[in-house]
């Protein structure tokens, strides 16, 4: 199996997969993509990426693109950890919340892109936009978690990965991030298969 992502390791949705494979046990080998020189837009790389993006997941003769739709066919297929709650209506929430985080909170992507994640922290404050969108995040995060809960679920899933990467993005950078948040989102950023992608080495 191998897994296509991109050069620098910043990808939030490559790392969604990455750990997600971590957690499923499935050996795999990470193949590299320059976004920055434009290889995803290559003949050959559009070939086996639908979307011609990162990441790429090819298993066999199958080869699939989008974060989510890879994460569901790995838990669809393949034995381990789940990657999502059992009960279906608390799956279709993760999913949920793993299609807003994706499509919506455009203002903190912006502001504070995964660089200051894995790479380093910038001091323009946060917009008016941005803390908008940071307070719908903490909302829906608070709600979610409800009281003292370490998991979205009960247990570990994919969807607590996104969200912890999502308010890191506040955190990280020295934002204020509540309390409650800020003690789940560190405490997810321990996972072991978490810390496998914090520690890649990076340009």
């Amino acid at each position: 199996m191998r897994l296509y992502v991109d050069s620098n390791y910043l990808s939030p949705y490559a790392m969604s997969v990455f750990v997600a494979l971590h957690e499923k046990a499935i050996p795999f080998e990470i193949a590299p993509v320059d976004l920055e020189a434009g290889a995803h837009r290559e003949a050959a790389f559009a070939r086996t990426s639908l979307t011609q993006r990162v990441p790429v997941l090819v298993d066999g003769d199958f080869a699939l693109s989008e974060s989510s739709a890879i994460d569901e066919y790995l838990d669809d297929t393949y034995p381990g950890t789940p990657l999502y709650p059992a009960e279906p209506k608390a799956r279709a929430r993760a999913r949920q919340l793993q299609a807003w985080l994706r499509s919506d909170l455009m203002p903190i992507r912006q502001e504070r892109s995964t660089e200051v994640v894995f790479l380093r922290p910038v001091e323009r404050p946060l917009s008016d936009e941005a803390k908008a969108a940071a307070a719908r995040l903490f909302s829906a995060g608070i709600e979610l978690l409800g009281d003292g809960r370490e998991h979205l679920f009960g247990r570990w899933s994919i969807a607590d990965t996104d969200l912890a990467l999502m308010l890191n993005r506040l955190l990280l950078n020295g934002d204020s991030v509540p309390a409650r948040l800020a003690a789940y989102a560190t405490h997810q950023w321990r996972r072991p298969s978490v810390q496998l992608w914090v520690n890649q080495q990076r340009p």
